[in-house]
């Protein structure tokens, strides 16, 4: 059986999987289930992973390895490497300030921060505390236009480049381990309180000493005695647009002067459209396999949807990434960069900016290993004839 370090030690850790288990157990067992799990049966959860494992890589002999050049020019900059931390809500769950953790981690690296609507710091606190931050904004459609059109101001102000409209999350999915772990909305089982009561150092990392955290976006639309974390769910789950379309998403690209990305893309139908529209890009995602539960994994259907894309808009990924392998191959299938979701929130979970920093450090350390030893020295070089289809058992 694999064993995993159990210290305090970074400098020891040597995979994504083990800042993963390190977090398992150093988090309730409710704050866990929401960082790690997915919808229904988990199926997509466990195809994104699956994904990746099915591919496998050609190694060239007789190449020398000096360091591979791993750098991705993205909307007007170079990357370090082909990646950036994308868009997750309610990070306070896992420790205390975590957006700002996480966006000073992939700053000092030289790597974008996306933010998310329902986070809980708020875009002036964030560029506030993470200086020189290429801050990207994650936008969920909102039911009235004056709070969006706030959302979009304020972004703006702070010097917000690039905007991501989510379109796959206007109904939650159906995550079973929500209803399993609380006894009514927002209030935990009685058997998930006295786990909580057994985890002092997440009661410190995160509850001293004002409690759970609203979310920051959302607290100047709500009345003073709502500004907590039940009347920031409450307000995000009424101002959700469900009605959200194609004609709206032609409106925030004529509302919105800078980048726009559509986040949730699976089909290449739907690049069509968005190439037709004018987008900046899309992101290849199905939500970390936490909306429809059966859907297509992110990595099929980024093989599926690059040919249609490659060269009119830039191709983003989320969702399955562990491993610097993982990055050969989304880049080899079409890629122009991976945005990060539990990996980097893993180490966050363990220990603030360090731990999302040594999850950044991980990754990039295994990319160059893989193209050393693949033979490959520059990422340009990666296409579909650098993999092969591996038999699954």
């Amino acid at each position: 059986m694999r064993r995993f370090h159990t210290g305090t030690d970074l400098s020891r850790v040597h995979s994504i999987a083990e800042l993963a288990d390190m977090a398992r157990r150093r988090l309730p067992y409710f704050a866990w289930e929401y960082l790690s799990g997915g919808a229904e049966a988990e199926l997509t959860l466990k195809d994104n992973l699956d994904a990746f494992r099915s591919y496998g890589l050609h190694a060239r002999a007789m190449v020398p390895c000096h360091t591979p050049d791993m750098r991705r020019a993205l909307f007007g900059r170079v990357l370090p490497v082909p990646m950036l931390i994308g868009p997750t809500g309610y990070n306070g769950l896992l420790h205390r300030d975590a957006d700002i953790h996480l966006a000073r981690a992939a700053t000092a690296r030289g790597l974008p921060f996306s933010l998310s609507t329902a986070s809980n710091t708020s875009l002036e606190q964030l560029v506030a505390a993470a200086p020189g931050v290429d801050l990207w904004f994650q936008l969920y459609a909102m039911r009235d236009p004056r709070v969006q059109g706030d959302l979009l101001r304020r972004a703006d102000a702070v010097g917000c480049r690039t905007l991501v409209l989510t379109c796959d999350a206007m109904v939650l999915g159906n995550r079973e381990w929500d209803r399993r772990n609380f006894a009514r909305p927002r209030q935990l089982s009685w058997r998930n309180t006295f786990d909580v009561v057994r985890h002092p150092r997440w009661l410190k990392q995160v509850m001293w000493p004002s409690g759970l955290p609203g979310m920051g976006n959302l607290e100047p639309y709500l009345p003073q005695n709502e500004r907590n974390p039940l009347g920031s769910m409450a307000f995000i789950g009424k101002q959700m647009d469900t009605l959200l379309n194609w004609d709206m998403l032609a409106r925030l690209r004529d509302q919105w002067g800078e980048r726009l990305l559509l986040k949730g893309v699976l089909h290449p139908a739907d690049v069509e459209r968005a190439i037709a529209l004018g987008l900046d890009g899309v992101v290849v995602s199905n939500h970390g396999g936490r909306q429809l539960d059966g859907a297509l994994s992110s990595l099929d259907a980024l093989a599926a949807i690059a040919p249609e894309a490659k060269g009119k808009l830039s191709l983003l990924l989320d969702g399955g990434v562990r491993r610097g392998s993982d990055i050969v191959k989304a880049v080899a299938l079409g890629a122009d960069a991976v945005l990060l979701g539990r990996s980097t929130l893993y180490g966050v979970a363990v220990a603030g900016e360090a731990g999302a920093g040594r999850a950044l450090d991980l990754l990039t350390d295994e990319l160059k290993l893989t193209m050393n030893l693949m033979g490959c020295t520059h990422l340009n070089y990666l296409d579909r004839d650098t993999l092969f289809q591996r038999r699954m058992a």
